[in-house]
């Protein structure tokens, strides 16, 4: 198609003028392109992919069924517009029973259409022009992508191993802190499976009175813990007068694809959310905020997904130790984080990486097996436990099979 007038008139955010004429690949991009020449060239070979960030298995049938008879109910058909009391109290409930956290059910907590869509919303809440969005390095962009659509900056503080995976709050210098509205953290971690600590939502409680800031909790894995009782950023005493928490089905009960989840917390911040989502959208399907709430009264379900990931990691870990690879169980999440080999010999031959991804990119194409790369903060290897294996034999098997296909390998870490 020629090009025409609207080339000209698409908004600098996405790239003005020269929207859609950029020759670089996202990475993931990159990863589903390779995997396509992989089973093209291997046709025969089956291709073990332990890169996926989503949950193996579908929603518990209890919770479809839920569904099912909400979606069959004539007052849940119309605009949910920012939902009814259901979803809220159960999540009250959850928060509670699960997080040890109160909240109250009418001004602290409201549905979001998934994790995703509360993070491009809250933005608007906080971020003018010039404003600083403090996020981490690697971490999940979204916020920072809508803080500069509003015409503010983004200063990512890098997760490095030495330091648990934890962000140095000290580091971020004292002009950025001075036009810094917000603070993103996510624990669980993705990508390194780090878990927080009492002792560090402390210090976040403090850093964010003492400067000012608005602290974002993305807890995506909240109850994907392999022992004790989750960690909300909510249960650290001053949480609720600095932030909110976001919670999601997606992870924690297999439910991606449904889109629910809810925000909670200051007050304040969950009416500004509310306000703008209001005008953003007109609310997910009460069905869907109905069978996400019987899910979030049956934390067992979860209980028994976090059993399985638990599982799956006491058969990787070990199996990417004797591979050469520094691993260790993390705490919660599906996530194993590893560094990346800076090189590999085979035979004779010696294959260099200058980066994780060149790693990544050679395991699809030579061995047909997928991880995620990550170069933000070093170069680090992210694998998961939500390959597709039906049962503890078939769990078994994978991982034995990405042992054989390695074994030809030497490893120069």
């Amino acid at each position: 198609m020629p090009e025409t007038y609207i080339q000209q008139l698409f908004a600098e955010r996405i790239g003005g003028a020269g929207y859609g004429k950029g020759t670089a690949i996202y990475k993931f991009e990159k990863i589903k392109r390779a995997k396509a020449a992989a089973r093209e060239a291997h046709p025969g070979v089956e291709l073990l992919d332990l890169g996926v960030g989503e949950p193996d298995e579908m929603a518990f049938p209890e919770v479809v069924d839920a569904l099912a008879a909400e979606a069959r109910r004539p007052e849940n058909r119309g605009y949910a517009d920012n939902g009814d009391g259901v979803l809220k109290q159960a999540a009250a409930r959850y928060m509670r029973d699960v997080c040890g956290v109160e909240i109250d059910p009418g001004s602290e907590v409201i549905h979001s259409i998934g994790s995703k869509a509360a993070l491009s919303i809250l933005p608007a809440c906080f971020i003018n022009p010039g404003d600083v969005a403090l996020m981490t390095s690697p971490g999940y962009p979204v916020f920072g992508t809508h803080a500069r659509y509003y015409g503010g900056d983004v200063y990512n503080i890098p997760l490095r191993e030495e330091n648990g995976f934890l962000p140095d709050l000290g580091s971020v210098p004292a002009d950025v802190l001075k036009r810094a509205k917000t603070l993103v953290l996510n624990y669980p971690n993705n990508p390194t499976g780090a878990s927080a600590t009492p002792e560090f939502f402390a210090s976040v409680v403090e850093f964010a009175k003492r400067h000012g800031i608005v602290v974002i909790h993305d807890f995506a894995y909240a109850a994907l813990v392999f022992e004790g009782r989750p960690l909300s950023f909510l249960s650290v005493p001053g949480a609720k007068e600095v932030g909110v928490e976001l919670h999601s089905a997606s992870k924690n009960f297999n439910m991606t694809g449904w889109r629910c989840g809810f925000v909670a917390g200051n007050p304040k911040v969950v009416q500004a959310y509310g306000d703008v989502k209001d005008n953003s959208d007109s609310g997910q399907f009460l069905a869907i905020q109905h069978a996400v709430a019987h899910a979030f009264d049956h934390p067992e379900i979860t209980r028994a997904i976090a059993a399985k990931y638990s599982r799956r990691m006491d058969v990787l870990v070990p199996a990417l130790r004797r591979m050469g690879f520094s691993a260790n169980k993390p705490k919660g999440s599906f996530f194993v984080y590893v560094r990346a080999p800076k090189a590999a010999i085979r035979g004779g031959e010696r294959v260099a990486f200058p980066a994780a991804e060149d790693f990544s990119q050679f395991l699809i194409r030579e061995k047909c097996i997928s991880t995620v790369p990550w170069d933000d903060a070093g170069a680090y290897i992210r694998w998961s436990v939500t390959f597709q294996a039906a049962g503890e034999g078939e769990e078994r098997r994978v991982i034995d099979e990405v042992v054989r296909r390695l074994s030809d390998l030497r490893l120069e870490f």
